[in-house]
């Protein structure tokens, strides 16, 4: 066997749903190595850093073979950030790899041999299309101020990278990104340490309204009072008049996450506005909303028009969030009743219908699974179901339950593939079949891909 330090060849032959490139040695050798980087084509020296009786892991020291598919990046943080894995892929080629990834976990996962995938539909913005950005602080020795604000080191959790210029969100949120890390180097305001739970600043979260222009910035702290906040406003929404809001989030867990569990409205109404698909929606700093606004709209529009709405329709919104699918949906139906575990959102939901002068809407604060169970009697049954569930999927007994109310129509909305398939099964267990879905992508550069599913009474 070869040293393990020693850089091996290897060609890549497919690519990986985490952004990892799967690869095959030169030598002969059957098993397979996930690799770090490289395209499908590519010959390429790589070094393995993990061996496993199934699969290797390792790094591509040298790319010996260029793929016709590899671009040039335009990110100058490409090459060690752990956001955009496939800024080197042409985005012809990435819709493609993204829908093989869905026919290909329909039929080795699902069985699913003969469902019709349509095309993907495509994003029109592949650059700064992204509504909201969380910039981590870290205390990072090494860097010029002593801490860093931007993102991840591409495989590091407990390493992060001061942003100069990110191509997700806008050029305006580069330049509040820039102007925020001077503000915390000059007045000398501590970087949260992730490694050892110290320090005070954790998180900026920009959030923006593609649609209305409106700008929010929430910075994210441990519990301690912000200081000089008066000056900070002052300077800050001065040098930006395009920010309509600050709030400030405070949370002492040692889990690191830009949420948090009391918050202060710094400057102007503590929210802003987005609109979609002619509605208003309230977005909080906390709220869920998809970050995509412009192609959100596609996503919406392709669901609702599956759905193939009829004027006297009952229709369930499974895992309804703030409402915005069930809000979009309103005018074509009888009524909307929404499901949600979040008490957050439901309360934004009944916020969002008001502001909409929606009419037809129930919404129901609870896990789907038990009530669908609990209040099977109240809610008596349903025309069209709309899902749209966290990464996670359905609970089994949430499908068993939304497939007893008799609806002619399930139209399921999902970011992961995986825990698609594993649900489309459950709903073919329980009487329904998978008729066709439309990937989305929502999410250019990256590996995530979402979907658009119809099912029918078997």
């Amino acid at each position: 066997m070869a040293n393990s330090r020693e850089a091996l060849e290897f060609e890549i032959v497919d690519l990986g749903h985490d952004g990892k490139s799967i690869a095959r040695p030169k030598d002969g050798s059957s098993k397979v190595a996930f690799l770090d980087r490289g395209l499908p084509g590519e010959i390429v020296l790589a070094k393995i850093y993990k061996r496993s009786r199934r699969y290797d892991r390792g790094r591509v020291t040298e790319i010996l073979e260029s793929s016709p598919e590899r671009v040039d990046s335009e990110c100058s943080h490409f090459s060690i950030c752990g956001g955009c894995s496939w800024q080197d892929l042409g985005y012809e080629s990435q819709v493609k790899y993204k829908r093989k990834r869905i026919i290909d976990s329909l039929e080795r996962l699902g069985g699913f041999e003969d469902t019709t995938v349509n095309e993907v539909i495509t994003a029109a913005r592949t650059k700064f299309y992204r509504n909201k950005m969380e910039f981590s602080f870290n205390v990072e020795p090494d860097s010029e101020n002593g801490f860093a604000l931007g993102l991840h080191y591409r495989g590091e959790f407990s390493k992060v990278f001061d942003v100069h210029e990110c191509l997700l969100e806008s050029e305006s949120s580069n330049r509040i990104l820039s102007w925020f890390r001077n503000y915390v180097s000059e007045n000398d305001i501590p970087a949260y340490d992730v490694r050892n739970h110290n320090g005070y600043l954790r998180f900026v979260m920009i959030r923006e309204g593609k649609h209305t222009g409106e700008t929010m910035v929430n910075i994210v702290t441990t519990t301690e009072e912000f200081p000089q906040k008066e000056k900070f406003i002052a300077k800050f929404t001065k040098a930006f008049p395009e920010v309509t809001t600050v709030t400030h989030n405070r949370n002492d867990r040692l889990s690191n996450i830009a949420y948090g569990d009391s918050e202060e409205i710094l400057f102007g109404a503590g929210f802003i506005n987005e609109v979609i698909l002619g509605h208003t929606f309230r977005v909080y700093a906390n709220s869920f909303m998809q970050t995509n606004s412009y192609q959100v709209e596609a996503l919406y529009q392709l669901a609702l028009e599956s759905a193939e709405f009829r004027p006297d329709d009952r229709v369930f919104d499974l895992y309804c969030g703030a409402g915005t699918i069930g809000i979009c949906a309103a005018d074509q139906v009888k009524e909307i009743v929404g499901i949600e575990l979040e008490e957050s959102a439901i309360t934004a939901a009944k916020e969002n219908v008001q502001l909409n002068n929606i009419a037809n809407t129930t919404f129901y604060h609870g896990g789907v699974r038990e009530t669908l169970r609990e209040k099977k009697q109240e809610l008596k049954n349903a025309d069209v179901i709309l899902v749209d569930p966290p990464r996670a999927g359905m609970h089994p007994r949430a499908v068993y339950h939304a497939s007893t109310f008799g609806a002619r129509r399930i139209v399921y909305i999902s970011c992961s593939p995986g825990a698609f398939v594993r649900d489309a099964t459950l709903f073919r267990d329980n009487g329904y079949q998978l008729k066709e879905l439309t990937p989305v992508d929502m999410f250019p550069h990256t590996t995530h891909i979402e979907l658009v599913a119809i099912f029918d009474p078997a």
